[in-house]
């Protein structure tokens, strides 16, 4: 019989048994929003299912979409689907309402979705490339260059001037 670890308990289950050790449930979430925002959230999973191979689960207000890691996320809200889509860098279009650098390598494009219809490209296009990007090995993003500190420069300018 196949087992499988359990990612939030670490508990072995077998594969085909019912498990729930969090009380959050995708429906759980997503059953008292709006029919717009339903329609909207199904359409979101359709697509990024269509993708290949991944995990779909919920996490605390939650629904993740991972494969080696999570690459993007939704967040049910009353009025709106906010959707975390991580790539290597920031998104500069209308629909994005924040940006956020949780990490060195992945930058958080925060995305407000009210209906179906807003779940195409440019969006699509986002998530296909964050699905895309787990193949891929993405170098951290250099760091700042710091300014030379003002004790070595003081500390030549001093040697100058007893020099003379």
């Amino acid at each position: 019989m196949a087992e499988r670890q359990c990612y939030h308990c670490k508990q072995w289950i077998d594969d085909k048994a019912a498990h729930d050790c969090w009380t959050t449930t995708e429906s759980a979430l997503t059953g008292e929003l709006a029919e717009d925002l339903q329609e909207a959230w199904q359409r979101l999973r359709e697509t990024a299912a269509e993708f290949g191979e991944q995990r779909i689960y919920a996490s605390h207000s939650s629904i993740m979409f991972s494969r080696k890691s999570c690459y993007f996320f939704v967040r049910p809200k009353k009025s709106f689907l906010e959707v975390c889509v991580f790539l290597d860098r920031p998104l500069k279009a209308p629909q994005v309402r924040r940006v956020e650098n949780p990490s060195k390598a992945r930058v958080a494009n925060i995305i407000q979705v009210r209906h179906r219809d807003e779940v195409e490209a440019p969006i699509t296009n986002w998530l296909r490339e964050a699905y895309d990007l787990q193949d891929q090995r993405t170098p951290a993003r250099p760091r700042p260059r710091t300014a030379v500190k003002k004790k070595k420069a003081t500390a030549s300018a001093k040697r100058k001037k007893s020099a003379r």
